[in-house]
């Protein structure tokens, strides 16, 4: 099985950017987290991260064709705005789910806008750096159906 995890803007500076809401642990941790959790569910994960909108329109577009059989997304600021980033994963008939680390629900309004959501199978958000092992156990329940 072969699954892609899409990372947005900044999410590249976890453990630099406002720790008291997205953690201390860095990107690097995250990515080591998402590769142990690959090879225990004897997975192949593959992680991208951009802070450039057309690239991860790009990279969604590629896996309709990769092979990919699921996708987790944390589309960072692009969540609240990005029509763009929608259309490309409307596109995309894979189980598909969106994360947020903190709890957009209790953050500033316009974080509790997600354009995004309404064309993914499920969201998750407020539980830190864990959220995205849950995102992964819902894909591949998703994928096993």
């Amino acid at each position: 099985m072969k699954l892609l995890v899409i990372n947005g803007p900044n999410l590249n500076f976890l453990g630099i950017r406002e720790k008291g809401i997205y953690g201390t642990q860095n990107y690097q941790y995250l990515l080591d987290m998402i590769q142990n959790k690959a090879k225990e569910i004897d997975c192949e994960i593959e992680c991208f991260q951009s802070n450039h909108e057309g690239a991860i329109i790009d990279k969604i577009q590629e896996s309709y064709f990769d092979g990919t059989e699921g996708i987790v997304i944390n589309p960072g600021a692009y969540t609240h705005y990005s029509y763009a980033i929608r259309d490309a994963l409307a596109s995309i008939t894979v189980p598909k789910v969106e994360i947020h680390i903190s709890d957009i629900t209790q953050r500033e309004e316009f974080r509790q806008v997600s354009v995004t959501k309404e064309v993914c199978d499920h969201q998750i958000y407020g539980q830190g750096l864990n959220g995205y092992l849950m995102a992964i156990d819902f894909v591949l329940t998703k994928c096993k159906k």
